[in-house]
């Protein structure tokens, strides 16, 4: 039994070599008969390509820097009270006089009322002081032309003409001692009524000063009631478009509360700070062009406006402000800007297409085509001049350089233009 089972294990063991024998041997006919695949042709990359070429280029002072408004104000009543009626929303624009918003206006049209109430009695209190003393509204005082005053002094010119006839008559005994005594008296009572009539003209037209204060004071109490009058409608100074308005309707306000603030928006401010060794190439007057994240591809005029007397100890650098032409207000103040300050000389650059540059990383790279082939190059960038951009270094002027198919191009690769 034993070698039987043994006997079945050799056959099939034996059976087992030959069949790896017949594949070997059919692998090793078909590797001999099969034919070597020919070698892959070189890549050749398509590319479309563009002369670096030579220009003058004005050159700029170039700093960054935020938009600020022209102008701008917080606008608080000058009065207290509830607000009734708002005139402007958020981005309204306004002109400078325009309502922002009114305010309750009957407590100040009381105090009006009243005021002029107090000025007519006051005057009446004038007219009669006046009248008294026998002068005319706005006339100046003359004792003399008093009624009293004038009468006492006919009376004392009488007593002493009878006086100055009594002096010669008693001198030739035509007139007795008493006579004259009693003459003389009537002049010294006539000088006395006299002087107390001018005393109390005085005293009545110091009367009258005081109700002409008065009228004086009260006046000014109606201007100024009127006045407040006036602040119950509260006006933008100036020209421009509302950034803010926190107050509503029915709210009670008083001059410390802000009901809106208003921005003047053209021109706007551009202040960047400039090295101080550049001091002497910035000007007031000198041109600006500025340019915005939101549109790349516009660039907004202007002109160095001010400049500050003086340099920045920290930072050794000089602040200039710009004013920008923002015409169809389409500049925000806030945001942030980049400002060229146009300077007087050119200079010569090399230039290439802009869409032959490729930058990433911080890096940016050209490719150069010479002999066939593609060399990649590091360049440092310049300022732009339209859809051209200024190298720096690492190409000349009149070299070729690829514009398309930079995902295909390596350093070295063969090319057709």
């Amino acid at each position: 039994m034993f070698s039987r089972k043994l006997f079945q294990t050799k056959s099939l063991l034996l059976l087992l070599l030959v069949l790896i024998s017949v594949a070997e041997l059919g692998c090793g006919r078909s590797a001999a008969n099969k034919k070597p695949e020919p070698a892959a042709a070189p890549v050749v990359v398509e590319v479309s390509t563009a002369p670096a070429i030579q220009r003058n280029l004005p050159r700029f002072l170039e700093a960054s820097g935020s938009l600020a408004p022209d102008e701008q104000t917080d606008v608080a009543p000058s009065i207290s009270g509830k607000v009734v009626a708002v005139g402007v929303d958020l981005g309204s624009f306004v002109k400078r006089g325009q309502m922002i918003v009114r305010l309750d206006p009957v407590d100040s049209r009381l105090r009006v009322e009243q005021v002029q109430a107090q000025l007519a009695q006051s005057q009446a209190a004038v007219r009669q002081a006046e009248a008294k003393i026998g002068i005319k509204p706005g006339q100046n005082f003359d004792p003399t032309r008093v009624p009293e005053v004038s009468a006492a002094r006919v009376a004392l010119e009488l007593t002493e003409k009878q006086l100055q006839r009594a002096d010669k008559l008693v001198a030739s005994g035509d007139v007795s001692r008493s006579s004259y005594d009693q003459v003389r008296a009537e002049r010294d009572n006539a000088r006395e009524q006299y002087e107390v009539a001018l005393s109390q003209a005085r005293q009545n037209f110091a009367a009258v000063q005081v109700a002409r204060t008065n009228v004086a004071n009260i006046q000014a109490q109606v201007a100024m009631a009127q006045r407040n009058l006036s602040y119950a409608l509260v006006y933008s100074p100036i020209n421009g478009y509302v950034s803010d308005r926190p107050v509503a309707l029915g709210e009670y306000v008083s001059p410390t509360t802000k009901v809106a603030t208003v921005v003047s928006i053209n021109p706007l401010r551009a202040r960047i700070d400039i090295p101080e060794q550049a001091i002497g190439n910035v000007r007031v007057g000198d041109s600006v062009s500025v340019t915005v994240s939101a549109f790349t591809d516009r660039a907004f005029a202007g002109r160095v406006a001010r400049i500050s007397p003086n340099v920045t100890a920290t930072s050794r650098t000089l602040t200039v402000e710009a004013e920008i032409n923002n015409g169809d207000g389409v500049l925000k103040p806030g945001q942030f800007a980049t400002v060229k300050i146009l300077q007087p000389q050119s200079t010569p650059a090399v230039l290439v297409p802009a869409r032959s540059v490729h930058t990433e990383a911080g890096a940016s790279r050209v490719f150069v085509i010479k002999n066939g082939h593609a060399e990649q190059r590091l360049v440092q960038l310049g300022q732009a001049e339209g859809d051209l951009v200024e190298i720096k270094n690492g190409i000349a002027a009149g070299e070729l350089v690829a514009t398309s198919n930079f995902e295909l191009l390596n350093d070295g690769i063969a090319v057709r233009q």
